[in-house]
C-alpha cells in the first residue's frame, strides 16, 4: 500500500469556539483499499468525513495540517474547484438518504444531474447510464422507478439509490456513511459484493464508516476506532478483531448482538394485544391522459398474526417487501387499508376522530427516519412532550418537563438535549429521541420500524436492554421491524417473516432462526455476515 489516495493530518473540527468534537486525528487512506472508521454514535466520524469535502456547518471551525487528495491540497481549494472534486473524485453515500435526496425531484433526474454536471454526455447516454447504476443497485422494476420520487421507495430502495449517485460519477475514493443501515442482510450482500468487484476493476478506495462491526471484518483491510473526537485504535483487520488493544474496542466487541440469544428466550403464554387478520395495503397504478387505475401494487396482500401482550413479535424480510407499509397501516397512516384490526378488544378500522386520536395514546410509533420524522423548527423538549399534551392535557408543565428529563435519561442522552434542535445530534441520537417521544405517553403497543439501525452496537445494546427493560415492568409489546437478524434474536419472542407483501413463515424466534422451513427464510440467515477472526 504505497498509494496514498487521501492524506489526513492533525485535522480538529470545533463547534461554537469551544466545543471540540474532532481531536488531532491522522489517518491515510490508499489506492484499491478498504478503511473502516467504526465507534459510537457521535465520536465524529460523520464529521471527519464531511471535514474532507469541506462540508461542514458554518458554526464550525476545521484546523488541519494537510487534507491531500492525490496531490492536491483540500485545504487551500476554491469552492468552484471543490465542485468538480464532489461527487467525481470522491463520492459520497450520506447516511439518512430521506433528508439527502431532493423531494421534488425524481429519482432519475437527481442522478442525472451528477452524470451531466461531471461527463460530457448526449442525453440518450445518460438516461442509460443512469438505468444501469439502478441495476446495479438491484433496484427493483428500474424502468419504472426511474420515476419515483423519493417518498415513493422504501428506506433500503432509497439507500440504493444514494449508492448509485455516489457510484455515478466513477469516483476515485468512495466515502461511505452507513452504507447499509437500511438494507436487509440479501441486498447488503449484493451491495458489498457490487462495491468489491468495483474496486476490483477501477483501483478505488473505499472509505467505510459502519458501527456493523461483522460487515467490518469481512469488508475491511485497516480499520480505526473513534471515541469522543479521538482514534484510538487502528490495525490490520485480522489483528484488530483476534487481539483488540483498547478497552473501548472490547467494550464494542463485547456489545455485539449473538445468534444464539434466541435459545435462551422463554416467556409464558399471554393472552393477544394485537390481532391482524386478512389485512391488505394496496396502492393504485394509474396511467394514460385520464390517469385510470390499470392495476395495484400489493404492498400488504393478506397478512394475519397475532401479538401476545408484553411480547416482541419481530417482521422481517427484504427492503419493499411491505413491512413499514404494514406497520403504518396498523395505525391508519395510510389510506387504502382493509382488513381486520384489533388491538386490546378494540376494532380499529372502525374509528375516527377523536376516537382513533384517543386509541393512539396505546399504540405508537418509532419510524425508519428519525430526521425526517421530527419537526426541524421545534426543540427536542417539546417534540418528546408534545404526545403528553395532546393525550394527556391534565399533566401539568411541570410533570411534562419532568417526565422529559426522565425520557432523555432513560435513552441515555443528557438533559440539556431538551434545549437542542434535532439537527444538532448525530443519526443514532436522534434515533434515541424518536424512541423517547414514542415512549412518552406510556403506549400498550409500539411499533419500532428499525429503531436500532442506526445506532453503534453499545449504544443498540442499550437500547435493546432499555426496551426489554420497558417490557418486563410496564408490559408494553413491540412489533419489531428489522433486518437485523442478531438483534431479532435478542429481543424477539416470536417471528413474522415477509416476502412480496405475504407473511411467508411465522413461529417462535428460536424455531424460525434454527429451524427455518421456508427457502427465503433460509436465504435470508445464509446472508447474514459472520464475524471473521483468526486464531
Amino acid at each position: 500500500m504505497n498509494n496514498p489516495i487521501l492524506m489526513v493530518e492533525h485535522l480538529s473540527i470545533t463547534f461554537n469556539q469551544q466545543q471540540k468534537v474532532v481531536d488531532d486525528i491522522s489517518f491515510t487512506l490508499y489506492a484499491g483499499e478498504t478503511f473502516a472508521l467504526v465507534g459510537e454514535s457521535g465520536s465524529g466520524k460523520s464529521l471527519t468525513a464531511l471535514s474532507v469535502l469541506r462540508l461542514l456547518p458554518n458554526n464550525a471551525r476545521l484546523e488541519a495540517e494537510t487534507i491531500n487528495l492525490q496531490g492536491d491540497d483540500l485545504l487551500n481549494q476554491s469552492e468552484f474547484d471543490l465542485c468538480k472534486i464532489r461527487g467525481r473524485r470522491i463520492g459520497f453515500i450520506f447516511q439518512d438518504p430521506m433528508s439527502s435526496l431532493n423531494p421534488v425531484m425524481t429519482i432519475g433526474s437527481q442522478i442525472e444531474e451528477v452524470i451531466n454536471l461531471h461527463f460530457d454526455l448526449s442525453k440518450a447516454a445518460i438516461k442509460q447510464r443512469v438505468l444501469e447504476l439502478l441495476q446495479q443497485v438491484e433496484l427493483p422494476e428500474p424502468e419504472q422507478r426511474i420515476k419515483a420520487y423519493p417518498h415513493q421507495l422504501s428506506g433500503g430502495q432509497r439507500q440504493r439509490v444514494m449508492i448509485a449517485m455516489a457510484l455515478a460519477g466513477k469516483p476515485d475514493l468512495l466515502i461511505a456513511d452507513e452504507p447499509t443501515t437500511s438494507l436487509d442482510v440479501t441486498i447488503q450482500a449484493q451491495i458489498l459484493a457490487l462495491l468489491k468487484n468495483i474496486q476490483k476493476q477501477t483501483g478505488m478506495a473505499l472509505w467505510l464508516i459502519s458501527h456493523d462491526l461483522a460487515l467490518v471484518s469481512t469488508l475491511a483491510d485497516r480499520v480505526a476506532v473513534m471515541q469522543q473526537g479521538k482514534i484510538v485504535e487502528t490495525g490490520i483487520t485480522a489483528e484488530f478483531f483476534d487481539q483488540p488493544k483498547h478497552p473501548y474496542t472490547r467494550k464494542l466487541l463485547n456489545a455485539l448482538p449473538s445468534m444464539q440469544s434466541c435459545l435462551t428466550h422463554s416467556k409464558p403464554e399471554n393472552p393477544p394485544l394485537l390481532q391482524v387478520n386478512d389485512f391488505y395495503c394496496y396502492y393504485p397504478i394509474r396511467k394514460g391522459l385520464f390517469k385510470r387505475v390499470v392495476d395495484f401494487v400489493r404492498a400488504v396482500d393478506g397478512v394475519s398474526f397475532n401479538l401476545q401482550q408484553g411480547k416482541t413479535l419481530a417482521l422481517v424480510g427484504e427492503s419493499g417487501c411491505g413491512k413499514t407499509t404494514l406497520g403504518k397501516s396498523l395505525l391508519n397512516l395510510i389510506p387504502g387499508s382493509s382488513g381486520s384490526v384489533v388491538i386490546n378488544g378494540i376494532e380499529l378500522n372502525n374509528l375516527t376522530g377523536e376516537a382513533l386520536r384517543q386509541q393512539r395514546a396505546n399504540i405508537q410509533i418509532v419510524f425508519q427516519d428519525p430526521f425526517s420524522s421530527m419537526n426541524p423548527r421545534m426543540l427536542v423538549g417539546d417534540i418528546i412532550a408534545e404526545g403528553i399534551s395532546a393525550l394527556h392535557p391534565k399533566i401539568s408543565q411541570t410533570e411534562r418537563k419532568a417526565r422529559v428529563r426522565q425520557l432523555l435519561q432513560q435513552v441515555d442522552l443528557p438533559e440539556d438535549s431538551a434545549l437542542r434542535y434535532p439537527h444538532e445530534f448525530s443519526g443514532g441520537q436522534r434515533q434515541r429521541i424518536c424512541i423517547a417521544r414514542a415512549l412518552a405517553v406510556e403506549p400498550k403497543l409500539i411499533v419500532c420500524d428499525e429503531p436500532t439501525s442506526a445506532l453503534d452496537v453499545s449504544v443498540q445494546a442499550q437500547i435493546i436492554q432499555l426496551l426489554k427493560t420497558l417490557q418486563q415492568e410496564k408490559g408494553v409489546s413491540y412489533l419489531f421491524i428489522t433486518h437485523d437478524l442478531a438483534v431479532v434474536a435478542e429481543i424477539a419472542d416470536d417471528v413474522a417473516v415477509m416476502y412480496q407483501g405475504k407473511i411467508i413463515e411465522q413461529g417462535s424466534v428460536a424455531e424460525v432462526l434454527t429451524q427455518p422451513k421456508h427457502a427465503y427464510t433460509q436465504k435470508l440467515l445464509a446472508a447474514v455476515p459472520v464475524m471473521k477472526v483468526d486464531g
